[in-house]
């Protein structure tokens, strides 16, 4: 698989990542089996599928708990990517930020994913009652202590710019520029795909311009995008997508022309590819330094997103994507 860096620290990593965060968290519990989801993870590196992503609050900590047992077997193949600053309780999720809950935090996702070294550990959210200098101060410290090799932070989560038409990004983007004058950023993850493109009007080109590297998480739409999913279907009350405002029966039938626009470009390139492939094949053509971070628990979609990174497409594909109708919420 072709290789792209990551930032500052220059790491190389698979052009197509996993998310693991579905192997125990977020999406249909029921079916999170704890071998078919280390099936998937040895076959993504088996692929060149290196940068696996994870986070200490899936689970909570299940998820690195999971992927220690193969990293134990396959640390070198591996590209570990785990993220620090919020906490799970009953009912909710808070910040901390922290710089002494950070480094104990650190050790603990060491321990659990079984290895010595982090190789982009990345500030899931800014405590608002920390300054975020201090809390990426103490990350910074960690990378010093050699136990983390390059930092990364993760977009604010705000859906509302959509609503209001303000930018989505401008407050990551204030906060990125505030940690760059701390220790150098090697990456962001955000959200971007063919239904939410947004991170292409202001935070990608920051990246871009700077030479961090850009994970794409939820490059299939939640799964929308790989055309599996039926209007109507139902999700279990703990998936995500149940209370998701483009998930409603409603929004989904709505927003069918989507994923039949990325029937129609995958035909042309061949029996075989998928509308999932020219979804991720799509983010794959928005940069070098952009690396799509499909979640997925089943070793025959890991293939399959794999596969992504074989397809080119075309000015003309380019230019019919961009033409698709936008994604509807139940907010529209």
């Amino acid at each position: 698989m072709e290789r792209r860096t990551m930032g500052a620290a220059a790491l190389a990593v698979g052009a197509v990542g996993l998310g693991c965060m579905p192997m125990s968290w977020a999406y249909s519990s029921s079916r999170q089996r704890g071998e078919e989801s280390l099936r998937a993870v040895h076959r993504a590196l088996d692929l060149g599928s290196s940068l696996l992503d994870t986070a200490d609050m899936y689970g909570p900590f299940t998820n690195e708990l999971l992927l220690g047992r193969a990293l134990k077997e396959r640390r070198q193949d591996a590209f570990v990517s785990t993220k620090v600053g919020l906490l799970v309780g009953e009912q909710h999720i808070v910040a901390n930020g922290r710089p002494g809950y950070v480094k104990r935090a650190c050790d603990a996702s060491l321990r659990r994913l079984q290895t010595d070294v982090i190789d982009l550990y990345q500030l899931h959210r800014a405590d608002p009652e920390v300054p975020v200098e201090e809390t990426w101060g103490a990350m910074a410290e960690l990378v010093q202590a050699g136990k983390v090799r390059s930092l990364g932070l993760c977009a604010v989560g705000a859906r509302s710019g959509r609503r209001s038409g303000t930018r989505l990004h401008d407050a990551t983007i204030r906060q990125l520029q505030r940690v760059q004058q701390v220790f150098p950023v090697s990456a962001v993850q955000a959200e971007l795909s063919v239904w939410s493109p947004e991170a292409l009007e202001t935070l990608l080109p920051w990246c871009e311009a700077r030479g961090v590297g850009f994970l794409a998480a939820m490059p299939l739409g939640n799964g929308f995008l790989t055309g599996t999913l039926t209007p109507g279907q139902g999700f279990e009350p703990d998936d995500v997508r149940a209370r998701h405002p483009r998930f409603t029966a409603e929004m989904m039938a709505a927003n069918q022309p989507i994923v039949a626009g990325l029937r129609r470009i995958a035909a042309r390139h061949g029996a075989g590819v998928t509308p999932a492939q020219v979804a991720l094949a799509w983010v794959l053509a928005q940069g070098r330094h952009v690396v799509p971070v499909p979640g997925t628990k089943q070793e025959r979609w890991v293939t399959e997103n794999a596969g992504a990174e074989g397809i080119r497409l075309t000015p003309e594909d380019l230019t019919e994507v961009a033409e698709l109708p936008r994604a509807l919420g139940s907010w529209d």
